[in-house]
């Protein structure tokens, strides 16, 4: 009964996805729970939410009663694709199967709901649990940090510290994430330094984040002396960090000399390109960008394309940019922005760097973003005033933003985008991301706290 299981969790651990499927396809009947726990594990692991729903609901068709390991695999699948609501309906299943006493299946349950835009409810988790272990605070840390509640997240690590639970790696990672995306730049540093003080050596991801606190904050300079003097060799990522906020505070040669050294370590990275061209846009050096496009092509890099899901009926959609696949959210877009238009919507066209294009062209090309056609969608086929919960693998653009601030106001819908730093909450025209974070990101122009 074991072993089939065994060689589909080795296959899948080594990436052989194709043997993992093989040895499925030998249990009997395909009933086994243990080995429908590996596959569902091993997608999630592999990053493939939507596979591992998939066999879940095989596993509900065939009657299979479904293991805490189970439901652990298939909450962390629904955290990855945001599917909020079939994350609750588990949570369900877990209050009427008597396994809500579970410190890890709580844990799964908190990161679910902190990773699909429902603060509330993994407080409410947090709260019920009669044992917390160090994962649980660590996770609820990092769902505070998440939603940009940067001193709470310390509050809740001042008072892990009292009940006497020693922090490790995560709960500092998380920490220090909290303390970057709400500007406590001096704190972060100060628990950056405390890490020696329960033993734990900073990984590349703690670096990361003092990379992001730093350059966040404007201090470009420090940020690069900081990486350039790290006790290991930097990665890619801790210099795309910095290029990012290069892009965002318009320092082109600071990000020149960032740009050359991501390349030395790898030069396959589309967004890198992406980023460093348009802050030479921006910066009207349209020689260097046009090197960089060039160089791009000449290397036959091309960038991410951008992709948003939202769930409906516990089915998840998903949506890239200039998706045609969807006529009906197509023609919703259409519909919404002439709306849109006669209560001020004006196309932000500033973060288009086509200079054949004229602004009619370069209107047209934001037109049917990913964030467009999933929040269309959404409001197509939802009842009015249905929260519309859309995740995004790419940072949202100034235009997209812009527009779901119009459309939370003029069609009173709440709208929660989860993109790739953090969370957004429209309600009522504004958004939940502050003044700090709107410098560097998003370039909104108002805010309002997400409890209003």
């Amino acid at each position: 009964e074991y072993v089939l299981p065994t060689l589909i969790n080795m296959y899948a651990e080594c990436g052989d996805t194709r043997s993992a499927h093989a040895m499925f396809g030998r249990v009997p009947d395909g009933d086994c729970v243990v080995s429908y726990n590996a596959m569902i594990t091993a997608a999630v692991r592999s990053s493939r939410p939507g596979e591992a729903l998939v066999l879940f609901r095989e596993m509900q068709a065939k009657g299979l009663k479904p293991t805490p390991v189970t439901l652990t695999s298939v909450l962390s699948a629904c955290a990855l694709l945001g599917a909020l609501e079939l994350g609750r309906w588990i949570h369900e299943y877990v209050r009427k199967a008597g396994l809500d006493s579970l410190v890890k299946v709580n844990t799964a349950l908190i990161d679910m709901y902190g990773k699909c835009g429902s603060l509330e409810d993994a407080i409410g988790v947090f709260q019920g649990m009669e044992s917390i272990d160090r994962q649980a605070w660590s996770v609820m840390i990092v769902a505070y940090a998440n939603h940009s509640y940067g001193r709470e997240a310390i509050s809740l690590f001042e008072e892990m510290r009292k009940q006497g639970i020693k922090p490790d790696a995560v709960t500092f990672l998380g920490l220090l994430y909290a303390c970057s995306h709400s500007g406590m730049v001096s704190e972060g540093l100060q628990y950056f330094d405390s890490m020696r003080e329960y033993g734990i050596v900073p990984g590349i991801k703690h670096y990361g984040c003092v990379t992001d606190l730093l350059a966040r904050s404007g201090q470009l300079e420090k940020a690069y002396k900081f990486i350039d003097e790290l006790p290991i060799k930097p990665t890619a990522i801790l210099w795309r960090t910095l290029l990012s906020a290069c892009g965002s505070h318009g320092a082109v040669d600071l990000g020149k000399r960032v740009f050359e050294r991501i390349l030395e370590l790898d030069d396959t990275h589309g967004g890198d390109y992406v980023i460093y061209s348009n802050l030479c846009a921006n910066t009207g050096e349209w020689e260097e960008m046009n090197r960089v496009r060039k160089l791009m092509n000449e290397k036959g890099v091309v960038k991410v394309p951008g992709c948003s899901s939202i769930e409906i009926d516990n089915r998840v959609h998903e949506f890239f940019a200039g998706d045609a696949r969807h006529p009906h959210a197509r023609r919703m877009v259409d519909q919404v922005i002439e709306q849109l238009k006669l209560v001020g919507y004006v196309p932000n066209t500033s973060q288009v760097f086509h200079v054949e294009m004229g602004e009619e062209e370069k209107a047209t090309s934001l037109r049917y973003h990913s964030e467009k056609l999933a929040i269309s969608f959404g409001l197509l086929n939802t009842s009015p005033g249905t929260t519309l919960r859309v995740v995004k693998n790419l940072r949202v653009c100034p235009d997209c933003h812009s527009m779901a601030k119009l459309v939370s106001m003029l069609f009173n819908r709440q709208i929660i985008l989860r993109d790739l730093n953090r969370f957004h909450h429209f309600e009522d025209g504004v958004c939940s991301c502050g003044d700090y974070c709107l410098k560097s990101y998003c370039k909104c122009s108002s805010y309002k706290s997400w409890y209003g």
